[in-house]
């Protein structure tokens, strides 16, 4: 039997050097980042009214864990890629994740933060979306002039025995079907659904409780709504031009918007023939659908090319140039959609693996919040650095994953970062700016 030391790993030679690692490094952490997240989180007070925002009806005489804690601890450990609650059961030992929460003993196990999500009502979720339009709110120094709001649809597959769980055709698959409202980067709402009904259902609702409290803030705010075709319904927009609200929503072909625009379609058919240069329009007219109670403007984008034609209609209220409306306003849409594939993809918004439908819509909500905190510490510590344009998990890859040892005594609580660092100043320019008043 050979003589060897346990717990001894050799890995070769280096030259004369043998290579031995062993696993006594002491209080060690992989993520030094997470003293970011808690400087953000205590700028902008997200854990604090999440917590406030959620019942607790434990026994506050008999509790460990305040219910602060446990949000901070789900939220920073969803930011540094720690996804399951069994990832707890040693996360919680974390001397980093300790201090960052800011306790000095073991946090929340995985059976505790479990309970949590299984105790959620709807009142919960409820109140933890008026928390993401009220950090949208306190984000803001002085008033915007004007917002644009967002609203949008996705899937989250489902592969168990879920209740609300539904098949979609358009899918494919067994899955939920999660509205979203975002205003620039900001997530403002996100409502979980069952996935057979209609894309747009809840869409008024949600728009104008969201509206309502941005009005309570700021009165005097010009409000856009944006969205695909799937969101042109009658409810919204007659709601949107009671309430003086802006629209601009994609609407879906017919025959006879076709018959419409078949006119210019003609005339670039024949400049096509003429150049082999794919042609392009854009042009408005009025339009009624049977079920309007009144024509109104719609905006074309034409084009024709070696496909034939490819027409996009949108119907909006708003005034000015045609090409402004799509170009301009509508087709930025899209980076709605890349802000709902960071929070699902990035931050975990898709780990809907509860039996239970509102403890699936709060794991939803906590990969918000998450979203949201990354958005903060984006905003206010990454503004000036390489990073601050950066995806979710670019962050947290590049500088919430650093090596650090951490040292404790009665007095003092020092962490020591890998010295080689790559964003060492990226990460010195965040906590300088974050240390400030």
């Amino acid at each position: 039997m050979p003589n060897c030391t346990a717990g001894l790993m050799s890995f070769g030679r280096l030259g004369r050097c043998e290579i031995e690692a062993n696993f006594e490094g002491g209080a060690l952490s992989s993520d030094g980042g997470l003293m970011l997240l808690r400087q953000v989180d205590r700028r902008i007070g997200l854990s604090k009214a999440v917590a406030g925002a959620l019942h607790d009806p434990r026994n506050q005489e008999m509790i460990v864990h305040e219910m602060r804690d446990l949000v901070a601890q789900r939220l920073y450990a969803l930011c540094c890629g720690y996804e399951d609650l069994n990832d707890h059961a040693a996360l919680r030992r974390d001397p980093l994740m300790q201090t960052a929460v800011g306790r000095t003993e073991e946090l929340g196990s995985s059976p505790t933060l479990c309970r949590l999500e299984k105790r959620a009502t709807r009142a919960d979720v409820v109140a933890l979306n008026r928390v993401l339009v009220e950090q949208f709110i306190a984000s803001h120094a002085c008033p915007p002039k004007a917002l644009v709001l967002d609203i949008d649809a996705s899937d989250i597959p489902l592969h168990g025995d879920q209740e609300q769980k539904e098949f979609h055709a358009y899918y494919d698959s067994h899955c939920y079907l999660p509205l979203y409202v975002f205003c620039g980067k900001a997530m403002l709402a996100c409502v979980l659904r069952r996935s057979r009904i209609d894309g747009a259902r809840h869409a008024a609702a949600v728009i104008k409780l969201i509206v309502t409290c941005l009005r309570q803030a700021w009165p005097c705010v010009r409000i856009i709504v944006r969205g695909d075709s799937g969101f042109c319904r009658q409810r919204l927009i007659r709601w949107c031009e009671r309430q003086d609200i802006g629209y601009v929503i994609g609407l879906a072909r017919n025959a006879v918007l076709h018959r419409q625009v078949e006119g210019w379609e003609g005339l670039m058919e024949h400049a096509y023939a003429a150049t082999g240069t794919k042609q392009r329009l854009i042009r408005e007219f009025r339009y009624a659908a049977q079920s309007w109670d009144r024509p109104r403007r719609v905006v074309t984008r034409l084009e024709f090319g070696a496909q034939g034609s490819n027409p996009r209609f949108i119907v909006t209220n708003l005034e000015g140039m045609a090409t402004d409306l799509y170009d301009g306003l509508y087709c930025q849409r899209g980076e709605a959609e890349n802000r709902i594939k960071e929070a699902q993809l990035d931050l975990f918004g898709t780990r809907a693996s509860c039996q239970r439908f509102l403890a699936n819509w709060l794991r939803v909500m906590f990969s918000a919040l998450a979203y949201t905190l990354m958005q903060g510490l984006r905003e206010l510590a990454l503004a000036n650095t390489e990073l601050a344009k950066a995806s979710a998990a670019t962050i947290r890859v590049r500088l919430l994953k650093i090596g650090a040892a951490v040292l404790r005594n009665t007095r003092r609580i020092r962490i020591l970062l890998a010295s080689h660092h790559p964003l060492r100043d990226a990460y010195l320019m965040a906590a300088n700016t974050l240390a400030s008043p």
